[in-house]
């Protein structure tokens, strides 16, 4: 079996290189399409699979660039010949489906690697008319999953799967490194984020950034008054060239703040860090699972908001704490409560590790999407469209 995976960036998105790299074990002859500037490219090749250095991520912002890249990719898959097209982006998604037409014979998958296109009627639509009846969505959270069905995909034309992550590169650490190189002494409490930073997206009417920093330096403001023994440390820089954005986030810090704020940047040691963090928080406005996977498999103390796939892992009271998007005032209680009982959150989070290591596991994922492309490869046909009805 010959798959051609579709990627927007070599850069980042490395779940996608731990998925393709499984395949090859499993005995997929895996291609992938992405840019070459990237840093992750060696690693593709260096996995066994063949790269095909091409910039296919839908060029919204340069509409007159598609006809070129719609040739590219017909060139490409006509030269490849794959059995499978597998897409991981809403761009790279568009563009196969308009360069190879509703009517292409090639199945073709969108793993969606996040909600948030789904989130918005416009975008949702956007995507779900492009579709034919070769194409199939494999939901990598149980909310993607469930949002498709009731946008009316027909159940036999979509699947749930996980991106998974390496066991091995979660080990936890002894802890020290971070309050070491911070200079803290152990009665300061450490609350982390980790996290790239994204700037607002006008389009989508946002005025904080998506990853929600701002509802955290709230958030720990409003504990600073309960306990000023608190220090918020923030893991992760501008993505995509928003350094504007960070500049106006460690602004407001300061701000809110103070000296309670710390920010590292980008870090290559993140498994280092967490043993030293008290509790983890992930206040997304949008999210699949995002870093309540690593967090838990480290079995560090977990606050999410209650969107997208947080759910699928963190339950409230069993495997951590869930609030309300875009609501500080309900992550500070929800801090102060795992900071003021330790044990407590150390076995919530133990429990969640449980819990990630089960869904999380990257050899268990990749079996499951082979057995999704057996099932699409010899599946025939419809000749009637894909959605049943629509919402």
């Amino acid at each position: 079996m010959k798959v051609l995976h579709l990627l927007k960036t070599s850069h980042g998105a490395s779940w996608a290189l731990r998925q393709m790299r499984e395949l090859v074990k499993l005995g997929v002859d895996v291609h992938v399409a992405l840019p070459p500037d990237g840093p992750l490219v060696d690693k593709y090749e260096a996995a066994g699979i063949v790269v095909h250095p091409l910039k296919l991520d839908f060029p919204i912002k340069q509409p007159w660039l598609c006809h070129t890249m719609f040739g590219e990719l017909r060139d490409l898959v006509a030269c490849v010949e794959p059995t499978i097209i597998h897409s991981h982006f809403v761009g790279t998604t568009l563009t196969m489906r308009l360069a190879l037409g509703r009517a292409h014979p090639i199945p073709r998958i969108f793993q969606v690697p996040g909600p948030l296109h789904l989130e918005h009627p416009f975008f949702r639509w956007s995507e779900l008319l492009t579709a034919g009846p070769s194409d199939y969505w494999v939901g990598s959270c149980m909310w993607t999953y469930e949002r498709y069905r009731a946008s009316g995909i027909s159940p036999d034309r979509l699947f749930l799967s996980y991106y998974g992550i390496d066991r091995q590169a979660f080990s936890a650490g002894q802890g020290g490194k971070l309050r070491a190189e911070l200079g803290l002494s152990p009665h300061i409490k450490l609350v982390g984020m980790v996290a790239f930073m994204y700037g607002p997206k006008w389009f989508l009417g946002q005025k904080r950034g998506l990853k929600g920093h701002e509802d955290l330096i709230d958030a720990v403001a409003l504990c600073l008054k309960t306990n000023s023994d608190i220090a918020c440390v923030f893991i992760g820089g501008a993505w995509n060239d928003a350094h504007a954005y960070e500049q106006r986030v460690r602004a407001y810090a300061r701000k809110r703040l103070g000296e309670h704020a710390i920010f590292l940047g980008t870090r290559n040691d993140v498994s280092e860090l967490y043993p030293d963090l008290d509790v983890v928080v992930h206040p997304s406005h949008s999210e699949n699972v995002g870093g309540a996977a690593e967090s838990l498999l480290l079995a560090v103390p977990t606050i999410a908001t209650n969107v997208g796939g947080f759910p699928d892992l963190v339950t409230e009271g069993a495997t951590g704490w869930l609030v309300p998007p875009s609501s500080p005032a309900k992550l500070a209680i929800a801090i102060l409560a795992a900071l003021s009982a330790p044990e407590h959150a150390q076995a919530l989070a133990r429990q969640g590790q449980q819990r990630a290591l089960q869904l999380f596991d990257v050899e268990q994922s990749a079996r499951q999407v082979l057995e999704i492309y057996e099932t699409v490869r010899f599946r025939r046909m419809p000749s009637r469209s894909v959605m049943r009805s629509s919402t």
